[in-house]
C-alpha cells in the first residue's frame, strides 16, 4: 500500500508540473510558469534522496511531464502531419527529459548545497544549443511564455528571451528551497519575501523601462508608409493548385484604393508567388513583370516585398550543396529556395529562408540523410530539403534610407538569428508567413505573439503579412496594432517609424546563453574532475 501511495504521489507531482506548464501557454497565464517546475524538483528530490537513487523512474516521470506539456501546447502540428506531430512531441520531450536527467545526475554526484542551481545554466545552454542544429524545435523555450504578457519583459532588450528562461528557473528553485525547508506557512519569513521580490522586481523594472522609453519614441521624420495584405488563400486546397494569375488578380482587387502615391512598401505573405522562379533570369519572369506592369508602373516609388519559390542551377559541380537535387532532363543539379523578394521598377533582391522547419522544409543532416529527403512533409509544393544561404542579408533601400530584415515564417522564433539582420543595419522588420497549415488553433496565435519578443529585443517596428492571418503591425514595445481577423481577406496600412539604434541585445547577442554554455561546460568538467579524483583516491 505504501508503495502504491508513493507512486501515486510521484504521478501527481509529474502531472502537476505538466498542467502548470501547459496552462501557462495555452491560457496565456504566464504567472503559472514561476511554479511549474516546483513539483518536478520535488519529485527529483524524492527519487534521488535515497542511497540508491531511482534514475529510471526519474526519467520516466520527467518524460511523462514533458510529453504532456509538448502535446498540450503543440498538438496543432498534426493538422499538417500526424506523423510529424508525433515525431516533434516525442523527440522534444525526450531531449528535455535527458537535459533534466543530466542536471539531476551531476547535482547529486557533486553533492553540494548549491547543486540545485546548476539547472539554470544547463537548461538555458540546452535551449540555446537547440536553436543551432538541424533538429531545432525551440517553440516552447521557457522565455517565450512571456510573449503573452509583454509588459513584464521590456528588459528583453538587454537579455533576450533567454533572460525569461533564467528568471523563471531561478524563481522556481527559490520556491522549491522554501518548500523543502518547510517555510511556506511563514508568510512574512525572509524566503517568502525573496520569492516575492524575485517575481515583482523584474516586472517593476519592465514598467519603469516603458515609463522612460515611451516619451522618447522615434522621430516623426523617420516615417515610412507600409501596406500589408492578407490574401487569405487556402494553402491546402487552393493556393498551390490555383494558377498564380488568378491569385494575382484577386490581390489586385483587394488593393483597389489602398495604395497611394505616398505608399512606400507593399508587403505580401510567404510563398505568395507559387511559380518556381529562375534566379538567373528573374527580371524576365512572368510574376515579376505582372507586379511591375500592374502596380509599380502606377506607383513608381512603391517597393514590393513578397515571398515565393525560386531555384538556382549549378553549372559547376564544385558549387553543388548537400541539399541540391538532380534534374534528370538536363543532368544538372539545382537548389530550391523558400525566398523573400524585394521588387522595384528596375531590380529584384532575393533572400533565402535559412531557418527551416525540420522534416517539412529540410531533412535533418542532409549530407548524411539525403537518400531519405523525399520523406519530408510536402507543404507548399516543395518536397525534400530546400536550400539556405550562409549569411544574413537585408533589403537595402538607400533612397528612402530603409533597411528591411526579411524574416520568413519560422525564423521569427529565433532571437539571436534575428539580431544578425539588425547588426547589418535593418531598421524595420517585415515578417512574411503562411500560418494556414495549422487551421484556427493556438499555433498561429503563438507564432504571432512570439514576434512581439523580436520587436522588444531589438526595438524595431514590425509589419507582419500572414496569408490567412493574423496580419498586423507591432510597435517597438511589443504592442499589436490592427490585427486582422483569422481567415478573412484584409488590407491594413500604417506609417511606421524606423530606428537605427542598437539595443544591448542587438549589439552583443544572447550573452546570457553564451555564458550558460560556458558555465555548463565548466560544471561538466568539474563533475569529471570530482569523479576522477574519487576513482584515484579509492
Amino acid at each position: 500500500m505504501l508503495v502504491v501511495l508513493r507512486r501515486f504521489k510521484l504521478l501527481i507531482l509529474s502531472l502537476s508540473s505538466a498542467i502548470l506548464l501547459s496552462a501557462a501557454w495555452y491560457w496565456h497565464l504566464s504567472i503559472l510558469i514561476f511554479f511549474a517546475f516546483v513539483p518536478l524538483l520535488i519529485l527529483e528530490d524524492v527519487l534521488t534522496s535515497n542511497k540508491v537513487p531511482s534514475n529510471s523512474k526519474l526519467l520516466g516521470y520527467v518524460y511523462l511531464c514533458f510529453s504532456i506539456w509538448n502535446s498540450l501546447v503543440t498538438w496543432w502540428i498534426y493538422y499538417a502531419s500526424f506523423g510529424g506531430a508525433c515525431m516533434a512531441i516525442i523527440a522534444n520531450s525526450l531531449l528535455m527529459s535527458i537535459v533534466f536527467f543530466i542536471f539531476s545526475y551531476i547535482k547529486n554526484k557533486i553533492s553540494k548545497t548549491w547543486g540545485i542551481w546548476i539547472l539554470v545554466p544547463i537548461w538555458a545552454a540546452w535551449e540555446y544549443g537547440h536553436t543551432l542544429w538541424d533538429l531545432s524545435w525551440s517553440w516552447i523555450n521557457i522565455g517565450n511564455v512571456f510573449s503573452f504578457n509583454h509588459y513584464w519583459i521590456q528588459w528583453y532588450e538587454y537579455t533576450g528571451a533567454s533572460g525569461g528562461t533564467i528568471w523563471t528557473l531561478a524563481v522556481n528553485i527559490l520556491i522549491f528551497i522554501t518548500v523543502k525547508q518547510n517555510r511556506v506557512t511563514k508568510i512574512l519569513s525572509l524566503p517568502i519575501f525573496k520569492i516575492a521580490i524575485s517575481i515583482l522586481l523584474p516586472i517593476l523594472l519592465s514598467y519603469l523601462i516603458l515609463l522612460f522609453r515611451r516619451p522618447l519614441k522615434l522621430y516623426k521624420e523617420n516615417i515610412t508608409n507600409v501596406v500589408v495584405i492578407q490574401p487569405n488563400i487556402d494553402p491546402y486546397n487552393v493556393k498551390f493548385s490555383l494558377d498564380y494569375q488568378s491569385q494575382f488578380f484577386k490581390t489586385l482587387d483587394l488593393l483597389k484604393n489602398k495604395i497611394t502615391n505616398k505608399t512606400d512598401y507593399l508587403v505580401l505573405p510567404e510563398t505568395f508567388i507559387t511559380d518556381n522562379l529562375d534566379e538567373s533570369n528573374i527580371n524576365n519572369s512572368t510574376p515579376i513583370k505582372w507586379f511591375r506592369d500592374s502596380i509599380i508602373s502606377k506607383f513608381p516609388k512603391l517597393k514590393i516585398i513578397t515571398g515565393g519559390n525560386s531555384y538556382v542551377l549549378y553549372d559547376n559541380k564544385k558549387y553543388i550543396t548537400a541539399t541540391a537535387r538532380l534534374d534528370n532532363e538536363s543532368g544538372k543539379y539545382y537548389d530550391v529556395f523558400n525566398s523573400g523578394f524585394f521588387i522595384d521598377s528596375v531590380q529584384v533582391k532575393i533572400y533565402h529562408k535559412s531557418k527551416l522547419v525540420p522534416g517539412v522544409e529540410r531533412m535533418p543532416f542532409p549530407a548524411l540523410l539525403k537518400p531519405l529527403e523525399k520523406l519530408a512533409i510536402d507543404l507548399g509544393g516543395t518536397i525534400g530539403s530546400i536550400g539556405t544561404q550562409e549569411a544574413r542579408s537585408v533589403f537595402n533601400d538607400s533612397i528612402n534610407k530603409v533597411y528591411i530584415a526579411p524574416i520568413i515564417c519560422y525564423e521569427s522564433i529565433y532571437a539571436d538569428y534575428v539580431t544578425e539582420f539588425i547588426r547589418l543595419g535593418a531598421n524595420l522588420i517585415f515578417i512574411i508567413t503562411n500560418d494556414g497549415w495549422w487551421e484556427d488553433t493556438p499555433g498561429h496565435k503563438q507564432h504571432l505573439n512570439y514576434a512581439r519578443l523580436r520587436a522588444i529585443e531589438n526595438r524595431r517596428q514590425i509589419a507582419r503579412s500572414a496569408n490567412t492571418g493574423i496580419s498586423c503591425f507591432i510597435d517597438e514595445f511589443g504592442n499589436i496594432e490592427q490585427p486582422t481577423p483569422w481567415w478573412k481577406e484584409s488590407v491594413i496600412s500604417k506609417s511606421m517609424s524606423k530606428n537605427k539604434e542598437l539595443t544591448f541585445f542587438s549589439r552583443y547577442g544572447d550573452i546570457l546563453s553564451y555564458c550558460s554554455v560556458l558555465i555548463s561546460l565548466i560544471l561538466i568538467l568539474y563533475f569529471f574532475f570530482i569523479k576522477l579524483r574519487f576513482i584515484f583516491l579509492k
